[in-house]
């Protein structure tokens, strides 16, 4: 091929010394792997080039070669998917990673959330935490991907509720430009011209039938110009906006985030829990919370049985379909030294289950709050307990921020206001 490429281009012809590796017909795959070995040794070779050699060289390759080869470059078993996800990250993000020190699971999970304001610096931030504290752990990356999955999710979220919109043909109001009057009102304001309620049922067939969506992503019915169709406003009382008008706005847009982050929280919980019921040997700490909580039987922990729920114990035991998978099943293959593992995975599935939720009715103090504002004792508990066993497994598993404001009333040092 290369004197062709001469002899194409009027240069000479010459011969090369090569080896001939009989051993390598027929494992492409392999042959990729040495290929990459060689040209990582280059210094001309870009991380985009890395990520696509690898990619090739192991989905070339079987099961066997395949772990031999990911162990060889110090990489997980699916490694040739996070190299194609990578890729989609532009020539100048990748050099950012490496440079920053992200393994090739990180690179691939940034690209999955790239599109999220700020994802980048976020996680490089959360990268340069985990590493400035020494211990090999990931716990503050895992906390804020969870949080960038949950936004984006959101965002998802929205845009799906526009596309249906589109699709029903019913136009979704925009905000006013600067300095123009919105005329725009929703239905509930809104009567027909002899005083009769308006909805959506009746007001569907309004040229100005349109829709705003709410902070859950629900249509808000509006005509858009109520004056210009015959609709009369109901008569209310018009409330000057007050300081405490703002302050209420400011209110609900931090409940919003933290109710976001609350829910985003649980995945990585959830993950290391898993990782502690997998564990050869559960930690002292864990099995003490277990026993004890069985023994004193605490209310929620007998409401949680009375459902007879046991999806998220199935997950944390392993199962590959929680809601099909039961736990017992599950149980019957761990060898019988793994008790303490399970009796743990049943106590962390009804925290779980009683956390899963921001907002509950505390029967004890008989009014609805918010966990991340005011969680009992037991709930805080079970979070330290999880903040103390991910410290002292190298750093794996850290607490959310928004978590960390939750417990920060019942840490041993500190006492609620």
């Amino acid at each position: 091929m290369a004197n062709a490429t001469a002899a194409h281009d009027g240069r000479p012809a010459r011969q090369v010394r090569a080896y001939v590796r009989e051993d390598l017909t027929g494992r492409d795959g392999w042959t990729r792997l040495l290929s990459l070995v060689e040209n990582d040794h280059r210094e001309a070779m870009g991380e985009r080039d890395t990520l696509r050699a690898q990619e090739l060289a192991l989905i070339g390759m079987n099961d066997t070669d395949r772990r031999t080869a990911a162990k060889a470059l110090r990489v997980g078993r699916s490694a040739a998917q996070h190299a194609k996800a990578a890729q989609k990250l532009d020539d100048a993000a990748l050099r950012r990673t490496a440079a920053a020190g992200m393994d090739l699971e990180q690179t691939a999970q940034l690209a999955d959330v790239e599109h999220v304001r700020g994802a980048e610096h976020r996680l490089l931030r959360a990268l340069k935490r985990d590493q400035d504290e020494g211990a090999g752990g990931r716990g503050h990356w895992d906390q804020e991907l969870a949080l960038l999955r949950a936004e984006q999710a959101d965002t998802d979220a929205r845009a799906q509720a526009e596309a249906e919109l589109q699709a029903a043909g019913i136009p979704l109001l925009r905000q006013a430009r600067y300095g123009h009057k919105d005329p725009s009102r929703p239905l509930a304001e809104l009567t027909t011209g002899l005083g009769n309620p308006l909805g959506e049922d009746n007001h569907r067939g309004c040229p100005g039938h349109s829709a705003r969506l709410d902070d859950e992503h629900r249509p808000v019915w509006h005509c858009a110009d109520p004056a210009a169709y015959g609709h009369k406003v109901r008569p209310q009382p018009k409330k000057p906006r007050t300081e405490n008008d703002e302050e209420r706005a400011a209110e609900r847009a931090r409940i919003l985030a933290c109710n976001r982050a609350w829910k985003a929280a649980a995945g990585p919980r959830q993950e290391f829990v898993k990782r502690l019921v997998r564990g050869k040997t559960l930690p002292e700490e864990a099995r003490v919370f277990a026993q004890q909580t069985l023994l004193d039987l605490p209310r929620f922990y007998g409401k949680w049985a009375d459902r007879r729920s046991t999806a998220t114990l199935a997950a944390l035991l392993g199962a590959h379909d929680p809601a099909k998978e039961t736990p017992s099943a599950l149980a019957a293959h761990l060898p019988k030294a793994r008790l303490a593992n399970m009796l743990f995975a049943h106590v962390a599935a009804a925290f779980e289950d009683d956390l899963r939720e921001p907002k509950k009715f505390d029967t004890g103090r008989m009014t609805q709050v918010y966990l991340w504002a005011s969680p009992d004792p037991l709930q805080a508990a079970y979070l330290l307990l999880l903040e103390t066993l991910g410290q002292a497994d190298h750093g794996s598993y850290q607490l959310s921020e928004v978590e960390q404001q939750a417990v920060t009333a019942h840490r041993p040092h500190t006492t609620a206001a």
